[in-house]
């Protein structure tokens, strides 16, 4: 008994020199992976004046080794009787082994943190490493070779690809420089066309062209004034008078249509022919500058980019046959348009009705309108550009404060860093040192202090920044309305006043 109590305080001895080190102010390098948690020991072991405290020494426990009397060990190991869980029946003869484990402990901490694997396991893990490297390199020269192989084809693939949509992109550039040049053609033709018919109807031409100018110019001064923006989009005196001979015109043309009806209907569908056209020729110069730029991309292109999904994305409207038809149709159509001028040539009879007094009324009662407008207009301007000076300054001078309240905050970094690292530093005094004095007490009410003042200095910082959204957001406003004011002193006093000028009618009702 007194020899298994022996063994057992020799195998537990081992063992705790097996168990994970102490884990007092460290952590383990490795986790557990399996079986179950080991509890962590704590202790004073590690103290050791060695510069490697995992070393097995006699300074690591402090075990206290009794020994056995002589013959009860012998006489015990010698009895036929006894038998130790897991070793053999026959007698065990070694007291002396027994004595020197006794006598050198360290020897048997030694032996059991270095004595963990047999050299055939050793030359077992040295022929398993050299295996997977083998293994493994070859594997590697395959991969390498159906890579060179795979980069081979793909590259064959991707320029054969790129060649084919070139050459498809030069077929439809060849296309769309056929239509374009055939729809130009026919709008040369058109636009002759539309000539010889104003030339040979230019008695009833020229009546109805005398009041489509003023018309065109009231027209195109009530389309210029529906740029204005916010609140001067007003029904005012001008517009009125704008929309007065607006129908003032029409009602003179009303005289003219009983034998301009036919003039105007054609002119009208030759314009819009020619709109067709003039669509269709810028539609094709886009398309054809756009397919040139792609014909000549190539990988050493600049500007080239990924835009992924593209392909995804069908943006067509139509098909090439419905792309040539439309074409087709708008040339027949066109050409449809000039045999009827062509016709209508011989068909025109002159008559011309006196209206030049009504319309020089209502052309000047207009001009006086937009004159008194326009000065309003100005007045409203310069007010709106002192207010806007006076909001320009107040937001340099809040900019200002915004900085100095940024400068206050930065200023704080350097102080804050100090303050915490002397708090820092601190922390490293040893044992009783580290103590918390008058020293410890201010430096944390300095740190406090700070952060309070920075968070007083950052609610400030964003009240500064809200007001000065709110004076960039009035700035906004005042420079949209001085921009409101602009344009419409402008449409008014410039492009309308600057259409009429000059009364387009000096020479209507002569024939």
């Amino acid at each position: 008994m007194m020899l298994f109590g022996c063994s057992e305080e020799r195998r537990s001895r081992y063992n705790r020199q097996l168990q994970p080190w102490s884990t007092v102010a460290a952590t383990p390098v490795m986790e557990q992976v399996a079986g179950p948690p080991l509890p962590e020991r704590i202790g004073t072991y590690y103290q050791t004046p060695r510069p490697h405290p995992w070393r097995p020494t006699l300074g690591y426990e402090n075990v206290e080794v009794t020994p056995l009397p002589t013959q009860p060990v012998t006489n015990a190991l010698m009895d036929p009787c006894y038998t130790p869980h897991g070793m053999s029946t026959e007698p065990l003869k070694f007291p002396n082994l027994v004595t020197g484990f006794e006598r050198n402990p360290a020897h048997a901490a030694r032996a059991a943190l270095y004595t963990r694997y047999t050299p055939l396991e050793w030359t077992h893990g040295i022929l398993r490493t050299y295996g997977e490297s083998d293994t493994n390199r070859n594997y590697s020269e395959r991969l390498r070779g159906e890579f060179i192989r795979v980069m081979r084809e793909t590259d064959e693939k991707t320029a054969g690809g790129q060649r084919e949509s070139g050459r498809r992109l030069g077929e439809r550039i060849t296309d769309t420089t056929f239509w374009r040049n055939e729809v130009k053609t026919e709008l040369e033709r058109l636009l002759g066309s539309a000539h010889c018919l104003q030339e040979g109807k230019r008695m009833i031409a020229k009546a109805i062209a005398d009041i489509e100018g003023p018309l065109h110019i009231a027209q195109e001064c009530l389309y210029l004034r529906e740029n204005r923006h916010g609140i001067d989009l007003a029904h005012d005196s001008p517009e009125q008078a704008l929309l007065k001979e607006v129908e003032l015109y029409r009602n003179s043309q009303a005289t003219l249509k009983c034998l301009g009806d036919k003039v105007t209907s054609q002119l009208l569908n030759n314009r819009a022919a020619q709109h067709e056209l003039e669509t269709d020729v810028r539609s094709k110069e886009g398309a054809l500058g756009i397919d040139n730029m792609c014909h000549q991309l190539n990988n050493f292109s600049k500007g080239i980019n990924y835009y992924g999904g593209i392909e995804k994305f069908n943006p067509t409207v139509s098909t090439t046959t419905t792309w040539a038809e439309n074409s087709n149709r708008i040339v027949l159509r066109s050409q449809s348009e000039r045999a009827k001028s062509s016709q209508m040539c011989s068909d025109v009879e002159n008559m011309i009705n006196s209206l030049s007094s009504e319309i020089w009324d209502s052309w000047s009662v207009t001009n006086n309108a937009l004159a008194r407008r326009a000065a309003e207009m100005l007045e409203a301007k310069s007010k709106i550009q002192m207010h806007l000076a006076k909001i320009q300054q107040e937001i340099f001078e809040m900019e200002k404060n915004i900085e100095l309240l940024r400068k206050a905050i930065l200023d704080k970094s350097n102080p804050m860093k100090v303050a915490q690292t002397r708090l820092e530093a601190r922390t490293h005094r040893k044992e009783v040192e580290l103590c918390r004095d008058m020293a410890q007490d201010r430096l944390v009410k300095e740190v406090l202090d700070m952060q309070d003042s920075i968070e007083y200095l950052h609610r400030k910082l964003q009240e500064a920044e809200a007001q000065h959204q709110q004076l960039l957001k009035t700035r906004s406003n005042l420079e949209t309305e001085l921009h409101s004011k602009v344009n419409a002193l402008f449409i008014d006093r410039e492009k309308c006043m600057g259409m009429r000028r000059s009364f387009p009618i000096t020479a209507t009702i002569k024939y």
